[in-house]
């Protein structure tokens, strides 16, 4: 008989196991929640802006000679 697979939540910042109905979920504590806000606030973490091609970019700027 196949056995279940279980996913083990870890808070992100101490990784100590938390559980989905935990009233600070994903995190362990409030003091982990305010350990990622300062993160947050301070920039330590950062959304990149996405990848582009310079090539891709040449090509759009450039009309089809099929017109197009």
């Amino acid at each position: 008989m196949p056995r279940k697979s279980t996913i083990r939540l870890r808070c992100p910042i101490c990784k100590k196991a938390t559980k989905a109905t935990d009233p600070d979920f994903p995190f362990c504590s409030d003091h982990c929640r305010q350990i990622d806000l300062g993160k947050w606030a301070s920039g330590g973490y950062v959304i990149s802006s996405p990848v582009t091609d310079a090539e891709e970019a040449v090509r759009q700027d450039i009309p089809d000679e099929d017109g197009d």
